[in-house]
């Protein structure tokens, strides 16, 4: 799937910006091809100071233009209300507040609206504009700080606010200019209060966040799932000298140690012994150099390992060891490589003695002397690894050079209490971790920084961990982590490829009175496309890469160019139809013996599982076949012995007490819930079961939103006494995720949700659908009883478990005691 795109147009007119007052480098923006060549003969642009001690940049008369991409970079600014700053000694990080008006999809009742009750569909649609809040942070040289500034200031419209919080050494320097560009009045706040905001607020909002480096594995970056507990933990912060603090709570922290030998000091000394003064050119010095040419070694003084105290011939036993006997000299890289494993050594073993004499076994480690730099993050980690035994970790964070710039907005925005709030990174206008390996990506690492733009969206509800969970700490939401599986990377992306030309057409065709929609449905591809190939790349952009991840992505890209809710036709009159089969369902169960009708309303459920538009197989059916329905899913269902089969087992349970009651995380509309899943509840809470059937909050591919299963379970009591009788009694609750998405990640459940599971005492879990009980959940473990079933309806997936295509997953357990 090599075919090369043409990178999508910008919405609006690229816009040169060009300064008298001060000269600026060429700067490269994301989505810009910069020939490597050019860049040498422009000189460069390397991170830190130049000889001059400015910022970073070249001198000289070249022309040195910026041109800003303002719909890719500074996006929706003309709505931005309120403003911060970080602004360290090289790169300045603005973050924004803005509103986004984009459209939704609505369903409502034809009653409620005065039309006639027996309508053909079951609901109408309309499509509404909604506002939301989305945080922008966006990472800059300094030496572009004036332009940007001035563009900053030709855009502003409808701000709010009339000060701009500030951290950072920089934020002194630039403290005049920035208020007479802007009119607003700077307030400096205290730059390790607002790190320390700024870590706790990723760490809890952002899956995948931290990480740590595995030196030579493939990829290197190994992430973490967020903890519900955060605290306590030691953050190390490596700046020009080394601060370490401990934090409890979200407003309780301390200093508790640090060092004057720091980043500055390897900058220095470096400066010295090399005649290198930019930053990022020394470690670039350091990666290729060979510190056993300056460092004397254990090996070097006692002829091998020494044993008596269990050391290495290899350990370093003196840092510059061998300079003050050997007669020669010694090359800029390895003098470079042997000052920055003494400093990492040094800065290491400080923070490994602060987190046992504190009982911490978790240090984050930030500063500029980290910012993605591979033989730093190595160097660290070896040192933490071997003055803890292993039993303290270092971490580093995706958005480390933004902690600073999240926590001066949060100060600022203190009245608004975005703590409130859970907030998602949006994957369509993020950058994500680019690779560190200068080889693989030379322009990135000449952009002086790993990371370029983040948005993150104020969600509708709060997020948290389902109380089931049996190990929050250790719930792993994905089944197979495709950063390392390269055989299934390769598949996944190439089948998201191939699908994609199909979503595109699709999104299109769903708003057929939009003027623009094939427009945006080709913006929509190109994007989603572009970013396919940045996670071929850099498979690690955006934390563990798994088919959630890259659903996720398309939905994101999709919602960006207004394609709310692309199925909700599809869905409408999928449910029209599944409501006029469902009481001759319930009748023919209804004549069954009791043993029989529980097979029956387990095939159902599978059988309803099959209408999955998100899977090519079925897709491919549904548009060619109009007549395949209920009675043709469940002929495609392999036959007993399923390929995880624990049914019997089931049938067991089912002649004990009933269940107090059962939580059912929804799949599909149409066939899928009405004829599938309601049979199902029906049966529970005929039991004596109660019942809370949670749906997606938002629209994903056609899977059943929390609005519809409310006017379909309308339809559904009118015509079953059962179902209408539970409503009215409270047994049967509707509820909401929290998610828009096809899968299910048990962490980041709407708190309604996980209250109503907690006052209800649930004893039971149903998990249906290949995206929510395959791809996620396979392997999560619950305190109570739960099910998990799904029909495999990817060919590729099903050869890989051993199956065939429309295998079935039938998976009963049992929580051990």
């Amino acid at each position: 799937m090599g075919r090369s795109r043409p990178p999508p147009r910008p919405l609006r007119p690229r816009r040169d910006i060009r300064s008298t007052r001060k000269p600026c480098a060429y700067i490269c923006m994301p989505n810009e091809r910069v020939d490597a060549s050019k860049m040498a003969a422009r000189g460069g642009r390397g991170g830190g100071r130049n000889s001059s001690g400015g910022d970073g940049g070249v001198g000289g008369s070249l022309d040195k233009s910026i041109t800003l991409p303002p719909d890719e970079i500074f996006r929706n600014l003309e709505n931005a209300k309120r403003f911060a700053i970080d602004i360290g000694g090289s790169l300045a990080k603005l973050a924004y507040y803005s509103t986004v008006q984009h459209k939704v999809a609505r369903v409502q009742s034809f009653d409620q609206t005065g039309k006639d009750a027996e309508h053909e569909s079951p609901y109408e649609i309309t499509v509404q504009e909604e506002i939301t809040a989305r945080l922008h942070f966006i990472k800059f040289e300094n030496a572009y700080i004036e332009t940007c500034l001035d563009f900053i200031k030709d855009h502003l419209v409808n701000t709010e606010t009339k000060v701009i919080k500030a951290t950072g050494g920089g934020a002194y320097k630039f403290k005049a200019l920035i208020e007479k560009k802007l009119g607003l009045k700077l307030d400096k706040e205290d730059v390790m209060t607002c790190l320390i905001k700024g870590c706790n607020f990723v760490l809890k909002n952002i899956p995948h966040e931290a990480f740590t480096y595995m030196k030579d594995a493939d990829p290197e970056f190994r992430f973490q799932m967020n903890h519900p507990h955060i605290f306590p933990y030691l953050l190390v912060n490596i700046g020009s000298g080394v601060s370490i603090v401990k934090v409890e709570t979200e407003d309780k922290f301390e200093w508790i140690g640090g060092s004057s030998i720091g980043g500055g000091t390897f900058w220095g000394l470096g400066a010295l012994l090399t005649k290198t003064k930019k930053f990022d050119e020394l470690l670039q010095l350091a990666s290729k150099g060979q510190h056993t040419n300056v460092d004397m070694l254990v090996k070097d003084i006692y002829g091998g390992a020494y044993q008596t105290l269990g050391l290495s011939g290899n350990l370093i036993a003196s840092s510059f060891g061998k300079s003050a006997t050997a007669d020669k000299e010694f090359s800029k890289e390895d003098m470079a490589k042997s000052l920055l494993h003494m400093i990492s050594n040094d800065i290491g073993q400080l923070a490994c003695l602060h987190a046992k004499l504190h009982n911490l076994n978790k240090i984050y480690f930030g500063g500029f002397f980290i910012r993605g730099h591979p033989v730093t993050m190595r160097t660290i980690t070896y040192s933490i690894n071997f003055f803890s035994k292993g039993e303290v970790q270092a971490l580093f964070l995706r958005h480390e050079g933004y902690l600073g710039a999240i926590g001066a907005f949060l100060k600022g925005a203190e009245q608004d209490n975005p703590n409130q709030y859970s907030w998602g990174e949006n994957y369509a206008s993020s950058s994500g971790l680019m690779s560190t390996s200068p080889e693989i990506c030379p322009l990135q690492r000449e952009r002086s920084g790993t990371f370029d733009m983040l948005e993150m969206d104020r969600l509708e509800r709060t997020l948290v961990n389902l109380p089931l969970l049996k190990d929050p700490s250790t719930y792993i939401p994905d089944t197979v982590d495709l950063t390392d599986d390269a055989m299934a990377r390769k598949y996944w992306l190439s089948c998201f490829e191939e699908a994609l030309d199909g979503v595109a057409k699709r999104a299109a065709a769903s708003q057929p009175d939009s003027f623009d929609a094939t427009e945006r449905a080709e913006k929509f591809r190109q994007k989603y496309w572009d970013k396919l190939q940045t996670l071929r790349q850099q498979p690690f952009a955006y934390g563990t890469l798994t088919v959630r991840s890259l659903l996720d992505t398309r939905e994101h890209c999709l919602n960006e160019f207004n394609f709310p809710d692309p199925y909700s036709k599809v869905k409408q009159k999928e449910n029209g139809i599944a409501l006029k089969c469902y009481q001759s369902v319930i009748e023919s169960l209804e004549s069954l013996s009791w043993e029989e009708r529980q097979f029956a309303l387990v095939k159902g459920l599978l059988a309803g599982n099959v209408f999955d538009w998100g899977a090519k197989a079925v897709s491919d059916v549904l548009e060619t076949e109009p007549q395949f329905g209920f009675e043709e899913a469940k002929e495609k269902l392999q036959e007993r012995p399923w390929l995880e089969d624990s049914y019997n087992e089931w049938l067991e349970r089912l002649k004990a007490p009933p269940h107090k009651c059962a939580l059912i995380f929804a799949d599909n509309s149409g066939i899928d819930i009405i004829l599938g899943v309601f049979p199902f509840v029906r049966e529970l809470l005929s039991r004596g079961t109660e019942v809370i059937l949670a749906c997606n909050s938002g629209p994903a591919l056609n899977d059943v939103t929390y609005s519809e299963s409310l006017l379909v379970t309308e339809r559904i009591a009118a015509v079953d006494l059962i179902i209408r009788s539970a409503l009215k009694e409270e047994k049967l609750l509707l509820v909401q995720t929290g998610s828009s998405s096809p899968c299910l990640d048990l962490s980041r459940l709407d708190k309604g949700l996980a209250n109503v599971v907690r006052e209800r005492k649930t004893d039971l879990v149903i998990i249906e659908g290949m995206g929510r009980a395959i791809h996620t959940n396979y392997y999560a473990a619950l305190k109570c009883e739960s099910l998990k079933l799904a029909v495999i309806k990817n060919s590729w997936l099903a050869d890989r478990l051993g199956g065939k295509i429309f295998s079935v997953i039938f998976k009963y357990e049992v929580p051990s005691k």
